[in-house]
């Protein structure tokens, strides 16, 4: 990741970089040399919390993913970016570097989501673009089936190459 690609970015009302959005006021990149506020990030964490709706994790799983991305833990970082308007924050999104390349993407978009108030305006799409411009390699994203956002995720070149498996460990020590 390029560091000057992943900064703070305030930009004018309703740009970003020449494109235009309706209730677009600021866009703040966030890194692990420019990390968020205490408040920035808890703010983060529950809009994302609230937005995610049932495709959701608790608060401290996102707490965990913003943390890596800001290599608070041991990690290879990251970044996350967050849109504004004037009633505040409208979408939020966490990426996370897998320090893979080749057969496993560079990164991988963990969480997005945009204020119920604005779905279907350009936010969500604008957020992912704003991914793709900083994220130097190949993005891998988990989306559920009937989650609406795939269709957006599928216009912007995403494909589903494999079906993913887990097996979840209960308690091995």
């Amino acid at each position: 990741m390029d560091e000057p690609r992943v900064s703070s970015i305030p930009t004018l009302p309703g740009q970003i970089k020449g494109r235009t959005l309706q209730t677009m006021t600021e866009l703040k990149v966030f890194t692990p040399s420019h990390p968020p506020t205490h408040k920035e990030a808890n703010h983060l964490i529950d809009f994302l919390h609230d937005h995610l709706d049932q495709y959701g994790d608790p608060k401290e799983h996102i707490k965990a993913c913003l943390d890596y991305a800001l290599q608070r833990s041991d990690s290879l970082g990251g970044f996350a970016i967050t849109i504004s308007d004037e009633n505040g924050l409208v979408g939020a999104t966490i990426v996370n570097a897998t320090g893979m390349k080749g057969y496993i993407p560079e990164f991988i978009l963990v969480y997005i989501a945009t204020h119920r108030r604005v779905r279907g305006k350009g936010i969500g799409k604008q957020l992912l673009q704003e991914v793709l411009e900083r994220a130097d390699g190949d993005v891998a994203l988990h989306v559920e089936p009937d989650n609406p956002a795939r269709i957006l995720y599928e216009k912007a070149g995403f494909q589903s190459k494999y079906l993913e498996m887990r097996l979840k460990r209960q308690n091995v020590h």
